[in-house]
């Protein structure tokens, strides 16, 4: 089994940072892609951003140049750094991940997820 904890959440004016964080944890042999996702109230849930093994990342438009996702392979953790935040920013947010485990195979999972709110 893997479990994804996410962390970093909280609320936050416009104009400020949070760094969000994703352990991953259990029968892990290798992390491949691993994403953040985030959902509305209200909205369908959206890729944010995306890092692939070799460290290439993609990003949803409206967060480029605001967002930054990175990953520490040897604890098995992605980030994402969030400034300039935005009113229309505040969601859940979730970590999600492609793993090989250690039986064989590849599997996706994802995590809790933790609320962003950006607010005055």
């Amino acid at each position: 089994q893997v479990q994804l904890v996410e962390s970093g959440g909280g609320l936050v004016q416009p104009g400020g940072s949070l760094r969000l964080s994703c352990a991953a944890s259990g029968s892990i042999s290798r992390l491949l892609n691993m994403y953040w996702y985030r959902q509305a109230p209200g909205k369908r849930r959206e890729l944010v951003a995306r890092v692939n093994s070799g460290g290439i990342t993609n990003y949803l438009d409206s967060v480029k140049g605001r967002f930054t996702i990175s990953r520490l392979n040897g604890n098995n953790t992605v980030y994402l750094q969030m400034n300039s935040l935005k009113s229309e920013d505040t969601a859940v947010y979730y970590c999600n991940a492609d793993v090989v485990v250690v039986t064989g195979g590849v599997f996706n999972y994802w995590g809790q997820g933790t609320q962003v709110t950006v607010s005055s």
